[in-house]
């Protein structure tokens, strides 16, 4: 269906286009072509995909609009009759300077208040004409700085999590690993074996304990945060004993999310499919013939009722996740390949990733875009971003191909922070936790970004004490 928005983007790439990347040197190391399926041994890795359908080397999930603060005036609480007691003024500047009465003999009663009810009076008598106050645009703004770079990964690192408590760190890496990292001091607490090639996803359940993995061994994995194992049967008829892998998918795994409860995981794989898994039984529940191209990114709504998905046809479907029926499909004029997808933090709202540099917010009811944001680069690879929220006010963050972070004003459109070199090369993935952000490069990096006020330093995050890794796993930005 055709879009509202006639925000102009560049030319998209077709996305059956084929184009020869042996020229990419290092972005090679790891993305694959997909050519029937076969990839060089490698490089079997976490991939992200071009419009043309490329396999590539390292693949790579709220909000409310801008708070109005008004400054309120009170009516005065004197009856009528102490009011008509009172002089008239004197002039008619009076109104505007000072509305307070005259001094009449009660002046050593007012020299005798105390300071907090003299600053009262005074902060009541702004006029009620004038505008409302608002905080200074700079107190607003997001103002991350990049604060650690935790090294560890030996290949690209594809994605990157941050908790749901905003506590722990997960990161899914080419080298078939997931490592788990401490927010606040980068301590690297754990590392994840198991997969038999490159991680591509990771999700974290509401309960920041489960941690779910999707590889292109075409196997998801559940683990246990706490004991760094996978996750153990609950069946009473059973005996506690480690979870099979969720296998199901006939191709590589992609895309993942929990639903909010935590006991539904959605997964979208280069077979085409949507699959829904109990995670409590470790079955399949449902499976959904979702699109004609890999799905590449998809999310669950925040009250659990909807799934959606988006792929490099072009499409971003939404699905009833208790019948499973296709409520609704969203298709731009230009139908550029879509790679990401997540919903608003009311979920009202779609963000759409594009391979034409343009991120779109769909309103999925009505089916149009209701806004374009431009600024980043984003052409060949799925990079990831998501919505965040600063002092109540929301924006959009994106990683971007030139390495760098772009982050958005929701409202206005406006680019309000640009990252620029975070990471070597693609930039493939960020996410944000309040004052916390991480993202993850094709340089094997991850790093940790806080948010810090105008004219005050951001935290550090010092590293100090006893540390269950060695010094050199984590490095300080300067």
């Amino acid at each position: 269906m055709a879009s509202t928005d006639n925000t102009p983007g560049a030319t998209p790439t077709h996305k059956r286009r084929r184009s020869d990347d042996n020229s990419h040197g290092a972005a090679h190391s790891s993305r694959m072509t997909r050519d029937d399926g076969h990839r060089d041994g490698d490089a079997r890795g976490s991939h992200r995909y071009s419009p043309d359908g490329r396999r590539a080397s390292a693949s790579p999930r709220r909000g409310d609009d801008r708070h109005d603060y008004y400054s309120k005036t009170r009516e005065s609480s004197r009856s009528p009759a102490r009011r008509r007691s009172r002089s008239p003024p004197t002039s008619n500047s009076s109104t505007v300077t000072d509305s307070r009465p005259p001094s009449r003999s009660r002046a050593p009663r007012r020299s005798s208040r105390s300071p907090t009810s003299t600053n009262r009076t005074r902060s009541e008598s702004i006029p009620s004409d004038q505008p409302p106050l608002t905080p200074p645009l700079d107190l607003l703004k997001p103002d991350y700085r990049p604060v650690l770079a935790l090294h560890g990964h030996t290949k690209p690192v594809s994605q990157v999590r941050l908790s749901p408590n905003g506590r722990y760190i997960a990161s899914a890496s080419a080298d078939a690993t997931v490592k788990i990292w401490d927010a606040a001091t980068g301590a690297h607490l754990d590392t994840l074996v198991g997969h038999m090639a490159g991680v591509s996803c990771v999700a974290w359940a509401p309960d920041s304990n489960t941690l779910a993995s999707g590889s292109d061994d075409k196997a998801i994995r559940l683990w246990d945060r706490v004991t760094g194992r996978p996750k153990t049967t609950t069946r009473r008829s059973v005996v506690a004993r480690d979870m099979a892998p969720l296998r199901g998918h006939h191709n590589y795994i992609h895309c993942l999310a929990f639903s909010p409860k935590g006991n539904i995981l959605a997964s979208g794989s280069y077979d085409e499919a949507v699959f829904l898994w109990d995670v409590r039984a470790g079955r399949l529940m449902r499976s959904l013939p979702a699109h004609s191209d890999p799905v590449s990114g998809i999310d669950v709504s925040p009250d659990g009722t909807l799934v959606v998905s988006c792929s490099t046809d072009g499409l971003t479907r939404i699905w009833d996740m208790s019948t499973g029926q296709c409520l609704r499909t969203l298709v731009h004029e230009d139908n550029p390949a879509v790679t990401n997808v997540c919903f608003s933090p009311n979920g009202r709202f779609v963000l759409a990733f594009n391979l034409d540099n343009c991120i779109r917010m769909w309103d999925y009811v009505q089916g149009s875009v209701k806004k374009t944001y431009q600024g980043h680069k984003n052409e060949k690879f799925a990079v990831g971003g998501c919505f965040g929220v600063l002092n109540g006010v929301p924006f959009i963050v994106s990683a971007s191909e030139d390495g760098s972070i772009v982050l958005w004003d929701v409202k206005s459109k406006v680019v309000v922070q640009k990252l620029s070199d975070c990471h070597k090369g693609v930039c493939f993935w960020v996410d944000v936790h309040g004052e916390t952000m991480v993202s993850a490069g094709q340089d094997n990096i991850v790093k940790v970004y806080r948010h810090g006020k105008q004219g005050e330093p951001a935290t550090n995050g010092h590293i100090g004490g006893e540390l269950p890794i060695r010094q050199e796993d984590v490095k300080q930005e300067h």
